[in-house]
């Protein structure tokens, strides 16, 4: 555990909007009320953040917490209608019971994020009636079982029972998850064609297997067994448990997710009959205002659609022209295009197409990360305390599973920080792409990120398990890069596929703007990425899918990786020799998930506070 906030008069400066001078003439003796202020104002977002978990018996297992252990989440809009509530009450108690004045520069840090996720709730809320439920990258359906098998603890029978009070507690919440699908239908708000089957097979498959039929066992069943089995209690204790576990699997459980189908069914008849289905949210009523709401969400930035786009296109041209020096280095005499299509075809860059190749693939990834953890030291100040592991993604979520992604380690250190990777067509995988993929998703990426930030003691738990995808996903391409300046991708096939996976972050700004703002349709987006990207057709399909159904999100890595440089550089050479990597590293990731505009200013202040280590 650790602590290890920018603290500086700095910092008050820039977040009063004063000039750094004027703080230097305060008085001394504001120093000791600030001090009980800033305890009463912590206490203060301690109870708000006990407050909002409260409302979300999910986030308090996922968080160690057994309160409500038995229950599951409100799916409905009435609940989320409470939860922004309640954050309104909450801002509002902020702003009556405290002074900014009085306090240390931590806490107007805290002050000002807190007003800013109010600020983001509210934007979110008022769309909420424009996302997809079912999106091409994940649905509601299958974040259950993961939840149940990941996050629910059976270390008593108590806790077993509550396991299968949860089962039963399924039939409710998809029936919310039906109604809200049926309601958005309503108001012509329907996924495009291409994610109901997807969807529809991996809802399948969780009523799938053993005790639903005669297959093998389902991955649900076979984790409460297997919690069950571990118990310290007789056996027929144990026997009532698995009865009451199969019994509820077969009934409640099972009688949600048909729920479930049987509207996606519905709506997937809708969507066939509907013409244009497979393009931009412009298609929506205000769907461009929608979409603005959702860059801003998912930038925390005010940049337009076309500057967004034309950054995109630039980033492009500039990484392509660093892969043609590269080409030109192993003596390759074709087009880019033609080299891409080299290394999707050649079978040294292939991993086989079998259990063992899937094996390689993880060992070459825990590798990659353990080569990090050693060398770390050089660029960083502190690494988080949670243990790390890589995983394949389960069989039964691969058709909905993003190409490679991150969960975050419990608190009290019972469930590891997870590096998923979806294995399920090795046909698909590129050997040089593994490299940066592994830095981006595990060490130095997003592990060192969210993990470190959820160990950070004195920071309030809202910060701690807060984050915004410009800094977090920003970061996490920032540290593809900084895995060269580490000395790694030492073949250069590898540092290809490091600038393929940059490249397809720039190609990312192109096409979600494309799609949403500038009307191109699948098939304009799709022929773009291939003509300038190195991902496989499956992946591009993929990606182009992903963008449609989730507007803006994909824009949010490289406009948080491209101020994170930006920073970076801004840093060097104002600091000169003064400037240590692993300082402004602790700068960036000392604080928690910041905005954007937030996390310049930690930076803005840092370098007039002269560099150095941050305070602790």
């Amino acid at each position: 555990m650790r602590r290890l906030l920018v603290s500086s008069a700095a910092v008050v400066a820039l977040l009063a909007g004063a000039p750094v001078v004027a703080l230097a003439q305060t008085p001394a003796p504001a120093a000791a009320p600030a001090q009980s202020e800033d305890a009463r104002l912590a206490a203060f977002f301690e109870q708000a953040f006990q407050e909002r978990i409260a409302l979300s018996p999910q986030s308090m297992t996922s968080l160690g917490l057994k309160t409500d252990y038995d229950k599951l989440d409100d799916a409905t809009n009435a609940a989320s209608d409470r939860a922004l509530a309640l954050s309104e009450r909450q801002l509002a108690q902020l702003n009556d019971q405290f002074n900014p004045q009085t306090l240390s520069a931590d806490s107007r840090m805290s002050w000002r994020l807190f007003e800013y996720g109010v600020q983001q709730a509210r934007l979110s809320n008022r769309w909420r009636d424009w996302g997809y439920q079912f999106a091409a990258n994940g649905n509601p359906t299958t974040g259950l079982p993961v939840f149940m098998i990941n996050n629910h603890r059976v270390g008593s029978v108590s806790d077993a029972e509550a396991y299968v009070s949860r089962l039963r507690d399924a039939e409710r919440v998809m029936g919310e998850i039906a109604a809200e699908l049926r309601d958005r239908a309503s108001k012509g708000v329907i996924s495009p064609n291409f994610v109901f089957e997807p969807s529809i097979a991996n809802t399948r498959n969780i009523i799938a297997g053993a005790p639903f039929d005669g297959g093998a066992d389902n991955p649900v069943w076979a984790d409460f067994q297997k919690k069950v089995g571990a118990l310290e209690a007789d056996q027929a204790t144990k026997d009532r448990l698995l009865a009451e576990g199969r019994a509820a699997l077969t009934g409640e459980w099972k009688r949600g997710y048909e729920g479930v189908l049987a509207t996606l069914a519905e709506v997937q008849q809708q969507a066939a009959a509907m013409p244009d289905r497979d393009g931009g949210v412009w298609r929506l009523p205000d769907g461009e205002a929608f979409y603005n709401a959702r860059l801003q969400l998912s930038t925390t930035t005010d940049l337009t659609a076309d500057q967004i786009h034309d950054t995109g296109l630039a980033e492009v041209a500039r990484i392509q022209a660093e892969m043609e020096v590269i080409k030109a280095a192993v003596g390759f005499s074709g087009s880019l295009q033609d080299f891409f299509a080299f290394i999707k075809t050649d079978p040294r860059f292939q991993y086989p197409n079998t259990p063992e190749g899937k094996e390689q693939y993880l060992t070459d990834s825990r590798a990659f990360i353990a080569q990090v953890m050693v060398d770390a030291p050089r660029y960083f100040h502190d690494l988080p305390e949670a243990a790390l592991e890589v995983r394949s993604v389960e069989p039964w979520r691969e058709a909905t599973a993003s190409v490679a992604f991150y969960n975050s380690p419990s608190p009290d250190g019972t469930r590891p920080g997870i590096y998923y990777v979806n294995l399920s067509d090795m046909t698909q995988v590129l050997k040089p792409q593994i490299e940066a993929i592994s830095y981006h998703e595990g060490a130095p990426g997003h592990h060192f990120q969210i993990a470190y930030a959820q160990e950070i003691e004195g920071m309030p738990r809202f910060r701690r398990f807060g984050g915004y995808g410009a800094y977090s996903e920003g970061w996490g391409l920032y540290a593809e890069r900084l895995g060269k300046e580490m000395g790694y991708y030492s073949d250069p096939y590898s540092d290809f596929g490091r600038l393929s996976l940059e490249l397809w972050r720039a190609v990312r700004l192109v096409t979600d703007t494309g799609l949403h703002a500038k009307r191109w349709s699948r098939e304009q987006a799709i022929e773009y990425f291939q003509r300038n990207s190195l991902l496989s057709e499956r992946d591009i399909v993929k990606e182009v899918e992903r963008y449609i159904t989730n507007p803006g999100q994909a824009t949010s890595y490289k406009i948080g990786e491209l101020k994170i440089r930006e920073l970076r550089a801004r840093a060097e050479a104002a600091l000169g020799p003064r400037f240590d990597v692993r300082d402004y590293h602790a700068v960036v990731l000392g604080s928690g998930s910041v905005p954007l505009e937030v996390l310049e200013d930690q930076v803005d202040a840092w370098i007039a506070a002269g560099g150095g280590a941050p305070a602790s």
